[in-house]
């Protein structure tokens, strides 16, 4: 049977940046392209370039292994290339964030209201004694002010940390003492699915023992009365009423902090993934112009959620670096029913949209009559993010979305990337399931177990093997962890924790994490978060968790659990787990299975083996058991 290829429109090709790039620079195909930007000094300079810096870097790479310093000497503050250098111009006009709340309410924000609202936060945030490199966090839902907290935050200096909307108090209160943040940004409250969500109460509880917290800053979203600490908690509306809506952006050193995003670790604690303003900027700005060929009159539509990086990246920072028009929508993509994205889309003339295969695989399980009901015709390029997509679902989305005439742009990347590494652009062939080859500046392969470029068609594991802009700086505080999680494995590359093949064209195709982190519907979760969860539990002595593969969600987690003396296993101790578990770090880390057991299997030196359990689980063979204790 023939390979199933997609190749991209003439018209897409002849249009795209890319080709503009490749023009500009006499190269005349993508394999050239590749090759050509290979040289990193080269490639990442010449971007650059396209930034305001208030004072030009030096040198473009300074690599003592592993880690990295881009544009020496530069100054430069991502805030002035989202927003400053375009207010001074007739795009300060344009529409930046075009909001939709869950409720109905549709705002327009222009990108001189954004900035206004902007310096108005930075100003009450430097009256509240916030300066450059201190920590702000911020507990806000998928409304306009949090990007306007995190701009507010990069303007100044501050560094900001946004911990997901969904996340519970503890999960809060453990990032806030890791970040030892100042200040805590939150709101009333969200909606979702048509019920009002309380953030208040939450914040409250997770800045119970957080020393380092002086204020709290309360949006009010929804006009809910909310218990307010007199001294300690603030009104944004009170506090920005007065503020002036001009403020200095401070010029930052290329290589200084702009954010902490917390990710899940296969051990222990979330680390803290730290990104700078230099090389984030450049990243970012790069991928989304290239590879979603972001052009003036775009509408684009980046469906994540801004707690996590998908959000950070291509909802807030390089759409506004491109002066993009961006949809943000605060509701659940099925409420009040499942035709509610189809319907923005139309309205808004939708150009774009990115979204993750879960919520694919959700609508594909409504079926198509919701997206038929609407005119999706706007639509010209799509993209997929956060986990593998099987090729059913891209085929689906396809067609049924892309009206089979829109490319799909399957992003690999991660928190820790800072931006896509591997992922077509608008003139590659296509192969449903591959997210096709590193972009121009990147460099990946598959290793197996000696760190030898495995053979095509098997399994390994994928790294990078050379520094990129946007990459982390290190693990917040920790820079021997840093070191020991992605550097160790294999001496010089980049261990990215996910497994993939390379087939005979150099495609990659990913078969997701290679370690203990479950994906569940495109969020990483570490097991022993949950598994630390559960045996936090009065009943549980010992818990071990897998991700087992469900069709909607990617994985779901299962936990194992061996209880207490005096306890027994019942169905209503199974579901007091379950919402043990969704208290104690939110609904999404909620088990779809517990099983009780007398006892986990374990190697000799004590660990749990999981690896065991997940064959078992899934009907595979066990394997090596030799370091299995009798």
């Amino acid at each position: 049977m023939a390979e199933e290829v997609y190749y991209p429109p003439k018209e897409l090709v002849e249009n795209s940046n890319i080709k503009k790039f490749m023009d500009k620079h006499g190269i005349k195909n993508l394999d050239e392209l590749l090759k050509r930007a290979q040289d990193l000094e080269w490639f990442w300079g010449e971007m650059a370039k396209e930034l305001e810096w208030f004072k030009p870097f030096d040198k473009v790479l300074e690599w003592n292994e592993p880690f990295a310093q881009w544009f020496i000497g530069g100054k430069i503050n991502i805030v002035h290339n989202c927003l400053d250098r375009y207010i001074k111009t007739g795009r300060k006009n344009k529409v930046a964030y075009i909001y939709e709340g869950e409720p109905g309410e549709i705002e327009r924000w222009t990108y001189e209201d954004l900035s206004k609202e902007v310096n108005k936060l930075a100003n009450a945030l430097k009256k509240l004694g916030v300066k450059k490199g201190d920590r702000v966090m911020i507990f806000l839902p998928m409304i306009p002010q949090l990007p306007i907290a995190m701009l507010a935050c990069a303007k100044i200096g501050a560094i900001h940390s946004v911990v997901f909307s969904g996340f519970s108090a503890m999960a809060l209160k453990d990032r806030i003492l890791d970040a030892e943040a100042k200040v805590l940004i939150t709101s009333d409250g969200a909606y979702r699915r048509g019920k009002f969500v309380t953030l208040k109460q939450n914040a409250d509880e997770a800045v119970k023992d957080t020393p380092s917290i002086e204020h709290l800053i309360v949006f009010n979203r929804a006009n809910q009365k909310v218990p307010m600490q007199k001294g300690r908690d603030l009104w944004w509306h009170e506090i920005t009423a007065n503020e002036p809506d001009e403020c200095p952006t401070e010029p930052m050193d290329s290589e200084d902090i702009l954010y902490t995003l917390y990710t899940s670790g296969t051990t222990g604690k979330p680390k803290g993934v730290v990104h700078v303003h230099g090389g984030y900027a450049v990243g970012t700005y790069t991928t989304l112009k290239f590879v979603f060929d972001i052009k003036d009159d775009d509408i684009w539509w980046c469906a994540a959620d801004i707690g996590w990086v998908t959000g950070h990246s291509y909802i807030v920072y390089a759409p506004l670096m491109l002066g993009a028009t961006s949809i943000l929508y605060e509701g659940a993509p099925d409420y009040p029913d499942p035709g509610r994205w189809w319907k923005i889309i139309e309205r808004e003339k939708v150009t774009i949209l990115y979204t993750s295969p879960t919520a694919i695989r959700m609508h594909m399980k409504y079926g198509e009559k919701w997206a038929k009901q609407h005119n999706l015709s706007s639509l010209r390029l799509l993209g997929t993010v956060g986990e593998p997509i099987n090729p059913e679902a891209w085929r689906w989305y396809y067609k049924n979305i892309g009206g089979s005439r829109c490319q799909i742009m399957d992003t690999w990347w991660q928190t820790e990337t800072g931006t896509f590494v591997i992922s077509p652009l608008p003139i590659t062939p296509l192969k449903p399931g591959s997210a096709t080859k590193p972009l121009p500046g990147f460099a990946a392969s598959v290793y197996d177990s000696d760190g030898k470029p495995i053979k095509p068609g098997h399994n390994g594991f994928a790294v990078i093997l050379r520094p990129w802009p946007a990459m982390l700086r290190t693990i917040y505080k920790d820079p021997e962890r840093y070191k020991q999680v992605y550097w160790s494995r294999f001496p010089g590359v980049y261990l990215t924790g996910d497994s993939a093949t390379i087939d005979n064209d150099g495609y990659f195709w990913f078969r997701g994490r290679a370690d203990e982190v479950l994906n569940v519907a495109g969020h990483r979760l570490g097991t022993a978060e949950v598994e630390s969860a559960l045996v936090a539990h009065p009943a549980v002595a010992e818990a071990a968790v897998i991700g087992v593969p469900h069709e909607v969600k990617g994985d779901v987690p299962k936990a194992y659990v061996t209880l207490k003396v005096g306890f027994k296993p019942s169905e209503e101790l199974s579901k007091e787990l379950k919402d043990w578990v969704a208290k104690e770090i939110g609904p999404i880390a909620r088990p779809e299975w517990i099983e009780f057991r007398d006892k986990l299997p374990k190697t000799r030196s004590g660990k749990i083996m999981r690896r065991l359990l997940k064959a078992e689980a899934l009907g595979k063979e066990i394997g090596d058991i030799s370091t299995l204790e009798e």
